[in-house]
């Protein structure tokens, strides 16, 4: 079982493609991960964002949105050896 307190940060990325191809290796040698999606520029219940303000004027929208895959850290090395 993969939980926060067994968990170590493999990979980030802003990519779609890259997260696809990383789950699709991970997934066909039974590795189990866990994938945490982050919007950068989503308001958030403490802070207005900068977005309610300026718009999405000058954000890279292939950067909307990033990437955080978490494999138990026994896998790791080889995870990080098959990507």
């Amino acid at each position: 079982m993969l939980t926060i307190f067994n968990r170590r940060e493999l990979l980030t990325t802003c990519s779609m493609e890259e997260q696809n191809r990383v789950r699709d290796i991970l997934a066909k040698n039974h590795i189990d991960y866990r994938i945490k999606t982050v919007n950068p520029s989503a308001r958030t219940t403490f802070a207005s964002s900068g977005r309610s303000r300026t718009g999405s004027f000058g954000v890279d929208m292939d950067c909307a949105y990033q990437y955080y895959i978490y494999v138990h850290k026994n896998d790791y090395a080889r995870a990080q050896s098959l990507i």
